[in-house]
């Protein structure tokens, strides 16, 4: 299906995110003299009129550039991009946005190379004239082309990577930008990163993704983080408190392998402006992300400058989890002298990310008021102290433990094999299906560009 036009949708909070994001990574790559090769899967059309039919049909810049155009209390990472978008409008009126091939275009330098894919029919066709058009004015200006360091073509981002990695320089940045208007966009993104790091692990790959009610989308950002990467940045922002419905883009993220690593601090100083200039409501905010592959063991989450800890798969296996939350297979579960079966109330914790729980929420594999500290062992198993007394029998008519099995063995834990929900627990625990984390709600939209 080729119906998804991004003239709709240009200029919105989405694409500040995106392309702020896109330019600091583009200026991070510069610094070394060596050239790259920019990757962009799903291009669009580059450049678009926001007085066209399309754009002012929805309006949808008045959600992102619009609110910046005449700012002036800029953070200065910010103001880079916005240089860019001004410097196409000379005239000073807010009437082109530049899509992403623009924006590689111009903040590249001579010796890197773009290769621009398109599968949109009239996308790729107004994409070629505008790279066409944009060549005669640099040669009036006596600006040298590029030539064929810049390559358009009509077909399949996703499986256009395969032959452009490794590339020839070692370095490379794409970006991964589909429409997700079927839910197999999700998939095929992660598998084209899986594959793509296989071949060449040391790129930078930046995926822009909509923060939707479909679980796709919500499983999304979760299932990236176990990509075999070395580190990992997620980032969203979102301007609005979703409708009833949950229809129309409140949410967008970026997700960034191999980050740079200054791009992070650049993010917390620009975040809390965008969520104030652009921020529609109450709802208005954004979170950071940053880790490591596989087990997600992130290094810290911040929402709207508040910390928090770790969320979906990522909790179970980080220390910022709190205590006892941490535990590799084999390991005992002890217990509190002072109340062996774990039902006293965890005392209080204080403030800040080590040891700072997910709203309230316990970590998985611990009961509400566990603290897994200084809990004696249970018998049955090698090198457990204080074994039960033959014939003792349990609570609640000697039947096993909420805990518990009827034979006096530990229950398994979730490092072990055995999967929890990580809501509250009432009762014994409803296991979760098997590689499906849990990830942050997310609520609906969609765009490209």
């Amino acid at each position: 299906m080729l119906s998804y036009r991004h003239a709709f949708h240009a200029g919105n909070h989405a694409d500040v995110l995106k392309h702020f994001v896109q330019v600091q990574l583009h200026l991070y790559m510069n610094q070394k003299d060596a050239a790259y090769t920019y990757i962009d899967t799903h291009s669009g059309a580059g450049v678009y009129a926001l007085d066209s039919f399309q754009a002012t049909k929805t309006a949808e810049f008045d959600t992102g550039i619009g609110p910046l155009w005449n700012a002036t209390d800029v953070p200065a990472p910010l103001q880079e991009y916005l240089d860019l978008v001004k410097a196409m409008n000379p005239s000073g009126k807010m009437r082109y946005y530049p899509g992403s091939p623009y924006v590689a275009e111009e903040v590249s330098r001579e010796q890197d190379r773009l290769r621009l894919f398109e599968m949109h029919p009239s996308e790729y066709k107004i994409l070629s004239e505008n790279f066409r058009k944009l060549a005669a004015h640099k040669a009036e200006q006596g600006e040298r082309s590029r030539g064929r360091r810049v390559i358009i073509e009509h077909g399949d981002g996703f499986n256009s990577l395969k032959a452009l990695l490794p590339p020839p320089s070692r370095r490379a940045l794409v970006l991964i930008d589909p429409p997700y208007e079927l839910k197999d966009d999700y998939k095929r993104v992660r598998d084209a990163l899986d594959e793509a790091l296989g071949r060449f692990p040391a790129g930078v790959f930046a995926v822009w993704y909509p923060v939707l009610q479909r679980m796709e989308s919500r499983q999304f950002a979760d299932r990236l983080k176990r990509l075999p990467a070395k580190e990992w940045l997620n980032v969203t922002l979102t301007t609005r408190t979703p409708t009833p419905d949950g229809t129309g883009l409140h949410s967008s993220g970026m997700f960034i392998l191999n980050p740079p690593y200054t791009l992070e601090p650049m993010l917390r100083e620009v975040m809390p402006y965008l969520v104030r200039v652009l921020g529609a409501d109450a709802g208005a905010r954004f979170t950071i992300e940053k880790g490591t592959q596989v087990t997600g063991a992130a290094a810290g989450r911040l929402v709207a400058d508040t910390p928090r800890a770790p969320v979906g798969n990522a909790r179970r296996a980080s220390p910022l989890s709190g205590k006892g939350s941490l535990r590799l297979p084999g390991q005992s579960m002890p217990r509190d002298e002072e109340d062996p079966r774990g039902l006293a109330p965890a005392p209080a914790r204080s403030g800040g990310r080590d040891g700072e729980r997910n709203e309230g929420r316990p970590a998985r594999g611990d009961a509400p008021g566990r603290s897994g500290q200084d809990r004696p062992a249970r018998a049955g198993t090698p090198g457990r102290a204080s074994p039960r007394p033959a014939g003792e029998e349990r609570a609640r008519g000697g039947g096993p433990g909420p805990r518990g099995r009827s034979d006096g063995s530990a229950p398994r834990d979730a490092a072990a094999g055995d999967k929890f929900r990580s809501g509250p627990r009432t009762g014994s625990a409803r296991p979760a299906s098997p590689g499906a984390p849990r990830g942050p709600r997310t609520r609906q939209g969609g765009g490209r560009g």
